[in-house]
């Protein structure tokens, strides 16, 4: 009998996740919910999806893995409507950016016999300036050679967490494991502050006094440093995301502000020498980001190379526990 694995929320990370599986539907059972049915029917007729199912609890009732795809203001409200209607042995895993928060949740809201594994995502490098977001940029290779963060709260079985890493691997991608602690710090620094820099260049520029001629000559470093802002569809994503990870959030802050302060410090000193030698090394060191994450070789410096399983494999070793246990 084929795994189900439901997945809510059928935006980009949602549809793509499903339409990485497309080839494995002899084992994989992909159910799929969205609260707007016309997205659900979108990723339904793109392959990315076996069923879509309009009622939330019946989405849920018989799945072997749930995967909340969803911004994370949305999460414990998910969790509030699904947590009778999840069997015994159902892993739950979500794709948010506050894991420590949403294992908190999890904790608070699931019964137990329900467990929790959180994933970040990172994406293929080829889809790095890509500037669509939702299911319409969604693709079957999203992940590959990428890197999927793998988080759990303490008393996760071991086997429940394999199943993360061995999805993780069928996506194509890497398995990253971290405390959720750590993950939110990274997550932090690396989405929320972009997203942020962004919100604050926009309200120290527009409507400013200046504003109605500098509007008609900003161009591309502008458009690409203030894109990240339009990447939550609702500024209310980015708002929870924020808040719930504050503590990261200002300290990653603090660091930017102390740095934004060096700069104009050597502005006002006059110091051009100083200044350049900041801005050489902030060259430097995104060159060598980029040329490493195009490449995707980072992986193999903390990561053992494992042989990604067969769907067969992964899913029959998890869900045979689950049946031994019943016996």
């Amino acid at each position: 009998m084929a795994v189900q694995l439901t997945i809510v929320g059928l935006g980009q990370i949602g549809t793509s996740v499903g339409l990485a599986l497309a080839d494995k539907i002899e084992v994989i059972h992909r159910l799929g919910h969205d609260r707007d049915v016309r997205i659900a029917k979108r990723a339904e007729k793109l392959g990315a999806l076996d069923k879509v199912s309009i009622n939330l609890p019946s989405a849920v009732e018989k799945a072997d893995l749930v995967l909340l795809a969803l911004p994370v203001d949305q999460i414990r409200e998910t969790l509030e409507v699904v947590r009778d209607d999840l069997k015994e042995g159902a892993v739950v895993m979500d794709t948010g950016p506050a894991k420590q928060t949403v294992a908190t949740w999890v904790g608070e809201l699931l019964p137990s016999g329900r467990f929790y594994v959180g994933l970040s995502p990172v994406l293929n490098p080829v889809y790095l300036h890509d500037i669509d977001f939702g299911a319409e940029a969604a693709h079957p290779d999203l992940f590959r050679d990428g890197l999927m963060g793998i988080v759990s709260p303490p008393g996760v079985p071991s086997e429940a967490i394999k199943l993360a890493a061995d999805l993780t691997r069928l996506l194509g991608a890497t398995p990253l494991f971290a405390d959720p602690l750590e993950m939110d710090g990274l997550v932090a620094a690396t989405h929320i502050l972009p997203q942020l820099i962004a919100a604050g260049l926009l309200n120290a520029t527009v409507g400013q006094p200046g504003w109605q001629e500098g509007r008609k000559v900003a161009g591309r470093s502008y458009a690409e440093v203030t894109a990240p802002v339009m990447y939550p569809t609702e500024p209310k994503t980015l708002t929870t995301a924020a808040m719930l990870n504050r503590e990261n959030v200002m300290r990653v802050l603090d660091s930017l502000v102390a740095s934004m302060n060096a700069i104009r410090n050597d502005l006002s000193t006059e110091d051009g020498e100083t200044l350049e030698e900041r801005l050489n090394r902030a060259r430097e060191g995104r060159k060598t980001w980029l040329q490493g994450r195009m490449a995707a070789d980072w992986a193999a410096e903390a990561i053992s190379t494992v042989e990604a399983p067969t769907a067969s494999e992964m899913f029959g070793r998890f869900i045979g526990r689950g049946r031994k246990k019943e016996d």
